[in-house]
């Protein structure tokens, strides 16, 4: 296992294999005098968390808090398993969230509806959080885990309606979750700095999102620490760059849902239309059509989708 980078000032990244994949999803580590994380992913991502907390000499009883940007899976669904490691910690999470946590019946439900079958290999177990561990935390609130850094707290719909983006003032730095979309280091490798929003079921809303991003620029923000994943130093490109794809997320969807042959299969035709249209770009860029990173691609594409899917049916009423 590589060892947790460390990205900014006291602040550390470490790769949670997520689906089985690296730099698909990060939890980031708060080295102040209250030890806080940031995400837990989903539980078969706890061992990597506790070895790389060993790798920077943190003992998992040392940690503080460990603060959810929001419920999804694949940022809170090893919350609970990790508070067994954890007997100091409290679980900060958004109001619309906390009952979730307490009982996660309807997350669970939620994801087998999205992964089927696959479901049970990429997020048991899933353990209830107890109530009395919770702290829930809204726009405008604050956590004070230094005498130098108190963290703000901003509600930020969109991608999710239970969802935070937390603010780090010392470095200039929002905590943005999935609501400014996903970053991908593994192409700036290659030279290509690339970002996507991030729409998938089901509480997407576009115009939530614009508003929070507008958020994110107002605050004047310096870096962006992208739950998938990693850090950019340029917002403004990030922003960008999300902005424009997800007006082309949305205009391919419609396209697709206008066309009744399409809407048959519709999640199905967004997702090759939309993959299409990334892999068009990318190959502009210069990249091979074989790089590794078209099969993450897909993936968050092919979630995408069925957000934009379900949002398209809820605005006509349910037509399918």
């Amino acid at each position: 296992m590589k060892k947790p980078l460390q990205i900014s000032q006291n602040v550390y990244l470490i790769d949670d294999h997520d689906l089985k994949m690296e730099e698909r999803t990060g939890t980031y580590v708060l080295a102040e005098d209250e030890i806080t994380l940031i995400e837990t992913s989903a539980s078969p991502s706890i061992p990597y968390i506790l070895e790389g907390l060993n790798s920077l000499g943190i003992s998992p009883e040392d940690i503080s808090y460990i603060i959810l940007t929001h419920i999804h899976l694949d940022h809170a669904g090893g919350a609970g398993l990790m508070l067994t490691h954890c007997p100091n910690a409290m679980v900060i999470v958004h109001p619309k969230g906390a009952r979730h946590l307490a009982d996660p019946s309807r997350l669970i439900q939620g994801a087998k509806a999205v992964y089927g079958d696959k479901f049970s290999d990429l997020f048991d177990p899933i353990v209830e959080v107890p109530e009395d561990r919770l702290i829930v935390k809204g726009k405008g609130d604050t956590l004070k885990i230094s005498e130098k850094l108190t963290l703000e707290f901003l509600d930020t719909p969109g991608h999710a309606n239970h969802h935070l983006g937390v603010y780090h003032p010392l470095t200039k730095g929002i905590f943005s979750g999935d609501t400014a979309g996903i970053y991908y280091p593994q192409l700036d490798r290659e030279g290509i700095e690339f970002y996507l929003p991030t729409t998938s079921p089901n509480q997407f809303d576009p115009e939530k999102m614009l508003h929070s991003i507008s958020r994110f620029m107002d605050l004047g923000i310096e870096r962006i620490y992208f739950g998938h994943y990693g850090m950019s130093e340029n917002p403004a490109e990030a922003f960008r760059q999300v902005e424009n794809w997800l007006h082309v997320f949305l205009e391919e969807a419609k396209q697709v849902f206008a066309d009744e042959n399409q809407r048959i299969r519709l999640v199905e035709n967004i997702t090759k239309n939309l993959y299409d249209k990334v892999q068009s770009h990318l190959r502009k860029q210069g990249l091979a059509d074989n790089h590794h990173i078209y099969e993450l691609l897909y993936l968050d594409i092919n979630v995408s989708s069925m957000g934009l899917a379900h949002y398209l049916m809820k605005l006509n009423g349910g037509t399918h």
